[in-house]
Order: C-alpha cells, then sequence, then structure tokens
C-alpha cells in the first residue's frame, strides 16, 4: 500500500484549522486543510507519496486551490508546483525553522495579486512589412533576391530570414516597453516572461494592490481601444502570485 504524504499548495497567516473542501489535487478529491504551527499554516491535502506527474491538469489544480484560498485571505505565499511532505510533523517542523522568512514574505505580499498581459500582434503581414521599412540592409537583400534567379538567391533568402528574426526580437521588445510604460504606473513590481510564437511580443507579470484592481483593468480598457486594430490582449487576474513568491521546499529540508 502506497504510503500517503501531504501535497502543500501554499502558506497563509491564521492558527486557526480550515477545510476549503474536496479540491486536493489529483483524482480523489481530498479535503484541502491546514496545518500550522505558531501563526503560520500550510495548506494541503493527503495524496500518496509518489513521483508527482507533471501534467497541465495537475497544475491547474494546485492553481486553483490557491485562488479558492485567495477568496478569504489577503496574503498567500505560493509553494512550488509538486512538493509533498511525508507528515503533519514534516511541515511543523519546517514552519519553525523558516517561520521569519515566511512572515516576512506573507507581509511583503499583503494585499497584493498578480494579473497577467499578453500581447499578440493581429496582423504578422503588417509587421514584416513594418520589419522591411525599418530596417534598409533587409529592404537592401530583398530587393536584391527579387531580381537575382541564381542559386545565390537561396543563400540570400537564408540571410535574410536571419536578419528578419532579428529585427523581429527588437521589434517585440520596443512594443512590449510602449505598454509596459503604461501598464507599471499601477504596479509595484512586474516580471517579463518568454513569449510564444512570433505573433506575441509580451508575456509580462504584474503585482498590484488588490485596491488598485479597477484602476488597472481601467487601463487595459483604454489599451485596448487605443491599439484594437493592431493587439489583441490577453488579460487574465488576479491570480496568485507565483511570479514574485514562490516558496521552495527542498527535500533535504523534511529530513532534518
Amino acid at each position: 500500500m502506497e504510503k500517503e504524504g501531504k501535497y502543500i499548495y501554499c502558506i497563509i497567516g491564521t492558527n486557526q484549522e480550515r477545510n476549503f473542501g474536496p479540491i486536493g489535487i489529483g483524482e480523489r478529491s481530498d479535503e484541502v486543510l491546514t496545518i500550522g504551527y505558531n501563526d503560520l499554516s500550510m495548506v494541503m491535502s493527503n495524496h500518496p507519496m509518489t513521483k508527482f506527474v507533471v501534467n497541465r491538469e495537475n497544475m491547474l489544480a494546485h492553481e486553483k486551490v490557491i485562488e479558492e484560498v485567495m477568496k478569504e485571505f489577503d496574503s498567500v505565499l505560493p509553494v512550488r508546483f509538486g512538493t509533498i511532505a511525508s507528515d503533519a510533523e514534516e511541515i511543523r517542523n519546517l514552519l519553525d525553522r523558516r517561520y521569519r522568512e515566511f512572515k516576512d514574505a506573507l507581509r511583503a505580499m499583503e494585499h497584493k495579486i498578480e494579473l497577467g498581459v499578453k500581447g499578440i500582434w493581429k496582423n504578422m503581414e503588417i509587421i514584416f512589412k513594418e520589419i522591411v521599412e525599418e530596417n534598409k540592409e533587409i529592404k537592401k537583400l530583398k530587393e536584391k533576391i527579387q531580381k537575382d534567379e541564381s542559386k545565390k538567391n537561396i543563400y540570400a533568402k537564408i540571410e535574410v530570414g536571419k536578419l528578419v528574426q532579428k529585427a523581429l526580437g527588437r521589434k517585440k521588445e520596443k512594443e512590449a516597453e510602449k505598454i509596459i510604460d503604461v501598464l507599471r504606473k499601477t504596479s509595484f513590481d512586474y516580471k517579463l516572461n518568454n513569449t510564444i510564437g512570433d505573433g506575441m511580443f509580451m508575456n509580462a507579470a504584474f503585482l498590484i494592490d488588490k485596491g488598485r484592481e479597477k484602476e488597472f483593468d481601467n487601463i487595459m480598457d483604454d489599451l485596448s481601444d487605443e491599439y484594437k486594430d493592431r493587439i489583441k490582449f490577453m488579460y487574465a487576474g488576479p491570480l496568485p502570485v507565483f511570479n514574485f513568491v514562490n516558496i521552495v521546499i527542498y527535500p533535504e529540508e523534511w529530513e532534518k
């Protein structure tokens, strides 16, 4: 029989036992409960002590539990996905050893949320045309290719492709900076994450005070109107503050 462990979602500032319902990770619908030490608690659910499956379904379940906790607590510290303790005593010992660190982090994240904004160009044909017009070297090479029917044409096309990709990267950075300069005014901090594909030029997370969420919403509405013909914005939140706090508990810490 597989040994039961305690799967950890996040840390909150409370000494009261809580039950957030049967929303635990996995297919068993385990109750999500708290295990506390002094005025700190880890939010957890029972889970077999086996190698954890990293997939989209489990990652979303992990995040969903934290979002449920956020409905009741102003300050929530996400714990890295896939963290499992063997028992309640290990959790209490860890809360004891890292008590000051967790208390300081909770204080820093009090009344704060994360909002995610992705920017995607609507028409890449227009973007590539802009790149050609903005770069004399690319424009010159493209004109040369159109006139040249020799085998050298292939190498010239490869060279143009490389130049275009570099120019596209610079254009992404420049366009993202314009949007971020507007949004950062309401934020404590922001972080840029990797973009996917040619069309996505921005993938950013913003740390804001809960009281300014509406203000941020209004700015997003204004940006959507201003760039409606050029950019599609994907706006998500409030989210757990994964980009700004993600508590890591190393395996050797459980053994102490």
